[in-house]
């Protein structure tokens, strides 16, 4: 990547400048819906990294979303994700349910990340520093592609579900 970084990514590298080498970025999608999971994914991005579409899934059409969900996988240098049933949801609620979805992907980070930024307002139960970020994914790029990943994940299992 040549020239200034995006607003996205000069977000990521000041925390990394800060003493966290590596970042995480973790978002969920389906918090909201009627029906299916809630999915995570937490993701991280080479330094700098950051595709000129890179956004907030929620403002990007599906083709869009799809073709950065294929960049994002193959560049990142980790990412994980982790669905919990709409049961589970049930028995545990749905905040419960997100954030152990969220700490379920952080777990498959390897190597671990030295800092971890969650979209919204609370943290899941990390042994990892972690810092909240409302509305992270239209402020840290690997947010927003964790946002990303989250997002085209569950829409292939509810399109999946649909056939």
């Amino acid at each position: 990547m040549t020239g200034a970084p995006s607003p996205l990514a000069a977000y990521d590298l000041e925390h990394s400048r800060r003493g966290a080498l590596r970042l995480a970025g973790v978002d969920e999608a389906g918090r909201g819906c009627w029906a299916g999971p809630v999915v995570a994914a937490a993701v991280v991005l080479p330094d700098g990294w950051c595709p000129r579409r890179l956004n907030d899934s929620k403002k990007l059409n599906g083709r869009v979303r799809e073709e950065l969900c294929r960049e994002i996988v193959a560049s990142a240098s980790s990412w994980g994700a982790c669905a919990v049933s709409a049961g589970r949801i049930d028995r545990i609620n749905i905040l419960q349910a997100t954030l152990e979805a969220m700490a379920r992907s952080v777990a498959k980070l390897a190597p671990a990340p030295h800092l971890v930024l969650v979209d919204g307002r609370q943290i899941p139960p990390l042994d990892l520093p972690a810092r909240a970020v409302v509305g992270g994914d239209a402020t840290s790029a690997a947010i927003a592609a964790a946002s990303i990943l989250a997002k085209v994940l569950r829409d292939r299992i509810m399109v999946a579900w649909d056939r």
